[in-house]
């Protein structure tokens, strides 16, 4: 059956939507690389690791407890309460009566002007002492040696900032399925690898390991210029990035992981916080978004299906550059063997992606009827629009 003009011209742009960037993965495939093994200096600097936590008594031993195995010399561990209404606080009041190198500090009033989480990792960063700082989430669980030689990189390579990747860990395929569309999207669509290209503007943070020179941190004016941004992790890199500074994003699942979310329906609502915010709050934007979801995503696996003739041949291209796409982000993401269920996984794309639109569609909706709810206080639309976390970005690229 031969399809309409129209038909066939709207999938020959989807062709070349999916086409190219798949080709640049290819080209790129291995432009995040593993951190590799260095031999460490006589001394390394000293670490503060800041972790902020809510309500993370079901997590917060073992992750902290990672961190306090680990053999790094010069280190303080500086966990940041913030009104848990958990067994937070007694877990970490039993870890630092163990250890002296945990400091334990409480928020129970939330500052007016600032994110709950952020507030938290301003005031870690604040009591710290290290001349390097790790931000990082109360629920990574850290391989023994992961500090070390991740400091000793950065300090070898004169780096600024240096961001991990964990190893995603997720449970039934529905959610490891839309985990691994995430990370496909993070590394493909939006181009994380190109953090790694001294030519390019692109910057990155990944909130399971922020790894800070102090210097810059508090060049770029410390947590406060990103005090009501819900994408806080990214937005420390895009702006230490602007300023100038060295940064690089490596492929860290060997040594740290963490399970991002227990559940499909959770990750889906965790991300309704954060998803407009990545947008800039712009509803155009968020439908252009959600258009090309459908369009490249979605509609290639049923045209292919319906549909005859060079329809057929283009969308069939589309449909295993996808597959193909999606199974290397998510060896690199979350498994380097792929079994069987991984090919599975692939297959569900569609699946994955209407997930991802429909978490967009809802943060748009919530945000722009009630505002957004995050940690326990809801923040109007007008406030967050205020700030992008990016200003003096150009001021103090031109200095």
């Amino acid at each position: 059956m031969t399809s309409p003009l129209v038909v066939t011209i709207f999938d020959t742009l989807v062709f070349l939507a999916v086409v190219m960037p798949s080709l640049l993965l290819i080209r790129h495939r291995n432009a995040i690389p593993k951190l590799p093994g260095i031999r460490e200096p006589p001394t390394l600097p000293r670490l503060s690791v800041v972790v902020p936590a809510r309500d993370e008594g079901a997590t917060i031993a073992r992750a902290v407890g990672s961190l306090l195995e680990q053999d790094y010399p010069e280190i303080e561990v500086i966990v940041v309460d913030d009104r848990s209404s958990d067994a937070t606080g007694e877990v970490l009041r039993e870890l630092a009566e163990k250890d002296r190198r945990l400091l334990v500090l409480h928020v129970d009033e939330l500052p007016a002007g600032w994110l709950g989480k952020n507030h938290a990792l301003w005031l870690g960063a604040a009591r710290a002492s290290g001349e390097w700082l790790l931000f990082t989430d109360a629920d990574v669980v850290f391989a023994p040696g992961a500090l070390g030689r991740a400091v000793a990189y950065a300090v070898a390579e004169g780096l600024d900032h240096l961001t991990l990747a964990p190893c995603l860990v997720a449970r039934g395929i529905p959610l490891r399925a839309f985990v691994a569309f995430f990370a496909y999207a993070f590394i493909a669509l939006w181009g994380a690898y190109l953090a790694n290209d001294p030519k390019s503007k692109r910057g990155v943070g990944i909130g399971a390991f922020n790894l800070v020179r102090r210097a810059a941190y508090e060049r770029i004016g410390t947590m406060r210029p990103l005090s009501l941004r819900p994408d806080d992790d990214i937005r420390l890199g895009r702006r230490l990035r602007g300023f100038g500074f060295r940064q690089r994003v490596l492929n860290g699942n060997e040594l740290l992981s963490v399970e991002w979310y227990p559940s499909l329906g959770l990750a889906i609502s965790g991300l309704e916080k954060s998803m407009y915010s990545s947008l800039e709050y712009r509803l155009l934007d968020a439908v252009g978004v959600l258009l090309y979801l459908v369009a490249t995503m979605v509609w290639p696996f049923a045209g292919v299906l319906l549909l005859g003739g060079i329809d057929r041949v283009l969308l069939a291209i589309v449909v295993l550059c996808l597959v193909a796409a999606l199974l290397e982000t998510y060896r690199q993401s979350m498994s380097p063997r792929l079994t069987p269920s991984a090919f599975a996984i692939a297959l569900l794309l569609p699946f994955s992606a209407a997930c991802f639109a429909w978490a967009i569609m809802r943060s748009v909706y919530i945000a722009e009827t009630h505002g957004v709810r995050w940690r326990g206080t809801t923040y109007p639309l007008s406030l967050l629009r205020a700030q992008s976390g990016l200003e003096g970005i150009a001021a103090n690229r031109n200095r």
